[in-house]
């Protein structure tokens, strides 16, 4: 069983009020954030909501429009050479060179790293090893599996055994079987002490995190662990409901007055009420009167998704009732 980080561990990723425009659009607005040391810390949201934007500030690699970071130590504007040195930066390209073999890609970022000569040889075992491709050390990097590149982007991010390690989309277009087993890897990463801030839109993903942001147009909306996410974020009820033709149900439901939300979830629907009986109630007849047959009607504990659809709804009628008021 993997243990947490304390409270007390060093604080070792800082910013606040982090800001990056790019002309008129705003990627990232007023983000403030700590993580600390062992720390697996994960930005949740969709495409184009600013966590590879926030990332690259980070490393060193955009400089903030506003705001003020340290990473290591180091300060993410006047320092950024210092941070590469402390860092390893997994892109969800993997940043690897296709046309070269799994070893000589070793070599390649051996080298960008600068590794001592009596310490090339110790590493790349490691990494041949973790990733699995010890058979495989002469084949063309552009032959492998989405899996085995991934294992081995890994591999060459950590090369010079960085403290902090960030993942920029790292399981992106990989199998299911593949993500379990690099989060395993993760694991074992955190367990000695590496501290690994992950980006994803993945759910299920987003539960293997100590904490989590949840990151929508480039503000950071909601920030804990999964489970208080959950809890705290989520004071409503949430309904799962098996029926019929969901998507015309969901049109039906949508419009009862104890609804305060209703999504297509799976196969079936979640709705979100302030008071569940009387949800259930009005939904159970709603239903019996559009003629759709009911299979199952029962409050669930609210996953990590009800807890982001509702935040973006939330945040998205805010800025409704916001353009309204301007106007």
């Amino acid at each position: 069983m993997r243990t947490e980080p304390t409270q007390s561990a060093e604080i070792v990723v800082e910013v606040k009020n982090l800001e990056k425009h790019f002309g008129a659009f705003k990627a990232v607005v007023g983000v403030s954030f700590a993580v600390r040391r062992g720390e697996i810390f994960g930005f949740l949201g969709p495409n184009g909501a600013g966590k590879s934007t926030t990332i690259r500030m980070l490393c060193g690699l955009l400089t903030p429009t506003a705001g003020t970071g340290r990473v290591a130590g180091f300060d993410i504007v006047r320092e950024t050479e210092q941070i590469k040195t402390r860092i390893g930066y997994m892109s969800q390209k993997f940043s690897l060179y296709d046309e070269l073999t799994v070893e000589e890609n070793i070599d390649f970022y051996s080298g960008i790293y600068r590794l001592p000569r009596a310490k090339k040889a110790e590493r790349k075992a490691w990494v041949l090893k973790m990733a699995g491709l010890e058979a495989h050390r002469n084949a063309r990097t552009a032959e492998l599996s989405g899996g085995w590149k991934q294992r081995l982007a890994l591999g060459c991010a950590i090369l010079h055994e960085p403290p902090i390690l960030f993942l920029d989309e790292p399981t992106s277009g990989v199998d299911p079987n593949s993500r379990r087993q690099f989060w395993d890897l993760i694991y074992s990463l955190s367990e000695q002490g590496v501290t690994v801030f992950v980006t994803t839109h993945y759910m299920e993903e987003s539960e293997y995190c100590d904490r989590l942001g949840i990151v929508y147009r480039g503000e950071l909306i909601a920030l804990g662990t999964p489970r208080a996410l959950k809890t705290e974020h989520m004071p409503e009820a949430v309904l799962e409901i098996d029926c019929a033709r969901p998507p015309e149900a969901m049109d039906a439901i949508e419009r009862l007055p104890e609804v305060k939300e209703v999504a297509l979830f799976g196969k079936g629907l979640h709705a979100v009420a302030a008071d569940a009986p009387a949800a259930e109630r009005a939904i159970r007849a709603t239903l019996a009167g559009g003629g759709f047959r009911l299979d199952r009607l029962e409050r669930i504990t609210p996953t990590l998704e009800d807890v982001f659809v509702s935040l973006i709804e939330a945040r998205d009628r805010a800025a409704g009732a916001q353009q309204e008021v301007a106007q």
